[in-house]
């Protein structure tokens, strides 16, 4: 495939029929969560950092070392809101409105959270329930070890206070667009994770983009099959020491 991915293949879709026009029923919009998992509603995201955007711009850096001050659970609330929050559900369920674009409102991601410290929760692995505005606790801590293996020996992405790692359910975005769909994904994961940063910056806290992380390693740490849902990018997320 290589470069081919990075061409507007638009016109694949000639003669294309989707599983839209087909009438096939839409997937959800939210990963359902498993019956008798713990769910925990979040603070509002009602957080109104004293930053011009102008200065978040400026002011965006790759941040590599963290305190080891904890992060506050109403700061992670704002995070989450400001990478992946719903605005609105539209078309009886079959898209949503978020603070990040994606192409034709389709939001292929989850955002999980391995959660070291985080003031108010429980360290753990959860994932965001961007509709409920809640985290569902879907296991203990994971090994920091694991998590640093998992990103190629980068330290901060285990040690840091919360690591977002998001994956992609790439049928969200084929049942719409078929052959098409995956670079409209990966081009939808940069609006995700450039919203993290801005973000972060705006709190004066810091993160890290991650592409290079092991993709079989990272999976395994979410239960994912990596075909149906895959990891596609990580992010570390600490206080600026």
């Amino acid at each position: 495939m290589g470069r081919e991915l990075l061409k507007a293949n638009w016109e694949l879709l000639e003669g294309f029929a989707s599983d839209q026009s087909k009438g096939i029923e839409h997937p959800p919009v939210q990963k359902p969560v498993p019956e008798g998992t713990p769910v925990l509603p979040l603070p509002p995201p009602d957080i109104r950092p004293e930053c011009y955007v102008t200065d978040a711009i400026e002011g965006r850096r790759s941040v590599r070392k963290y305190s080891d001050e904890p992060l506050e659970l109403s700061e992670l609330s704002w995070l989450l809101w400001a990478t992946q929050g719903v605005q609105r559900v539209i078309r009886d369920g079959i898209a949503t409105f978020r603070t990040v674009p994606s192409g034709g409102a389709r939001h292929p991601f989850e955002t999980y959270l391995f959660i070291n410290d985080v003031t108010g929760i429980d360290p753990g692995l959860y994932r965001y329930l961007p509709v409920d505005h809640a985290l569902a606790r879907i296991g203990d801590r994971v090994d920091p070890a694991r998590v640093t293996e998992g990103c190629h020996g980068q330290v901060f992405a285990g040690e840091c206070p919360v690591c977002f790692a998001w994956s992609a359910i790439p049928y969200r975005t084929e049942w719409r667009y078929g052959p098409v769909s995956h670079k409209v994904i990966l081009l939808d994961a940069g609006h995700v994770c450039q919203n993290l940063y801005l973000a972060c910056t705006a709190l004066g806290l810091g993160t890290c983009a991650i592409g290079a992380y092991d993709q079989k390693k990272m999976d395994s740490l979410l239960s994912l099959d990596g075909n149906d849902e895959l990891v596609v990018y990580v992010a570390p997320v600490g206080r600026v020491p």
